[in-house]
């Protein structure tokens, strides 16, 4: 094994840890009260090792979001078809959001998004700027349907956040905002199917 092989290693286990403990310190205590201090005390380093890795905490705040974002748009990163019809492929999507929206680590940290970003506008703006240029899985499909001339509409990206509002509008917004009880099975399976059938009626 290259001499260099376990430095790098150990660096790559040390970062994960800080994000590890990051998350947890989040999750517990919200953003304005997460120190990095704090945070490196939970991970068993030092607070220079979390600055040589993370130079303040909205950059490590925004990476574990970034996270987020990533392993929620890899669960949704499911090809069109040309071979399969539309619903079902559809109802696969938006079955794997819901699973995504229903995921408790998922919710935690976006309550702490959304109360960073009323306490703190420039991060919010920084927040959206950071994760809102990339196309998650379900618009791209939505492209690609439409691109087949399977789907109608102009505007690929509003038809995506249309369909995943009709999903949130049930199963995210009013369990982070008010605080209600995550949906039944029959409750995912009651909303994640009218969205499909509402979605494919109006642009199929």
């Amino acid at each position: 094994m290259p001499r260099e092989a376990a430095p790098a290693r150990l660096t790559d286990r040390k970062r994960a840890a800080i994000l590890e403990a990051a998350v947890a310190e989040f999750r517990e205590s919200g953003y304005e009260a997460t120190s990095m201090d704090r945070i490196a005390a939970s991970a068993g380093v030092s607070k220079r090792t979390v600055y040589n890795h993370f130079p303040s905490k909205e950059v490590l705040f925004t990476r574990i979001l970034e996270q987020m974002w990533e392993r929620g748009a890899d669960g949704l990163d499911i090809p069109y078809r040309t071979d399969r019809p539309l619903r079902a492929q559809l109802l696969e999507l938006v079955e794997q959001k819901m699973r995504l929206l229903h995921d408790p680590s998922f919710t935690d940290l976006a309550r702490v998004a959304i109360a960073a970003g009323v306490h703190n506008p420039e991060l919010a703006r920084e927040l959206i700027a950071r994760l809102g240029d990339r196309e998650e899985g379900l618009t791209a499909w939505v492209r690609a349907a439409t691109a087949d001339g399977r789907l109608k509409t102009h505007d690929p990206v509003f038809a995506s956040m249309q369909l995943q509002s009709l999903v949130k509008g049930f199963a995210f917004w009013p369990q982070i905002a008010m605080g209600q009880p995550p949906l039944s099975a029959a409750q995912q399976t009651q909303v994640t199917e009218a969205a499909v059938e509402m979605f494919l009626a109006y642009y199929g």
